[in-house]
């Protein structure tokens, strides 16, 4: 079964992240069966201002609201099996982190960990206090993966758009996604 994929968008800093990993999904429409995309009101005033457009509704994915029960990936029986929050606000993470399931976000996390899917969040946040290290430590713990939104540069990327690429491969690499990208030692 190819992966069916959730992208959950937040309104912390890092619209360039989510846009980089929409943008290279649109590249390999064959390794995915569906995309599903929540985003936050708070997400595209955040993306309107980081990239000055409104370029997340040019997509060919399924959008759904936050208030959106009735979302397939809802429900575990749908059998999305990979999501990924980016940029990941540390409210977020700590709403998934408690079990809150208030919104089709928080929800389809929880379904996520309950059917021992993957799970990613790009933390986008610094510096951490205790409470979102603790928070990551329960995620951990219930079989979630933290990627902080952390750069690479052994590929001596020279743009912005393509340092921010070195965290996007590393989340599409974690959710199976195979893309071209700098290998180490190659």
């Amino acid at each position: 079964m190819k992966n069916k994929l959730i992208i959950a968008i937040t309104g912390a800093s890092g619209s360039i992240y989510a846009k980089g990993i929409l943008d290279k999904l649109v590249q390999y429409p064959d390794q995915y069966e569906a995309v599903g995309i929540v985003m936050s009101k708070n997400a595209k005033d955040v993306w309107e201002t980081e990239l000055g457009n409104q370029s997340y509704t040019n997509y060919p994915f399924s959008f759904y609201e936050k208030q959106d029960f009735y979302a397939p990936f809802a429900s575990g029986s749908a059998q999305y099996n990979t999501m990924i929050v980016v940029p990941c606000s540390m409210g977020t993470m700590g709403r998934i982190a408690a079990g809150i399931s208030d919104d089709l976000l928080t929800r389809a996390a929880d379904v996520i960990l309950k059917e021992r899917r993957k799970l990613i969040l790009v933390a986008r946040e610094t510096p951490y206090n205790l409470i979102h290290i603790k928070n990551m430590e329960t995620i951990t713990l219930a079989g979630g993966i933290i990627c902080p939104a952390t750069p690479s540069f052994y590929s001596k990327p020279s743009t912005i758009e393509e340092v921010a690429a070195t965290v996007v491969d590393r989340v599409l690499d974690l959710a199976g996604i195979d893309v071209k990208s700098y290998r180490w030692g190659k």
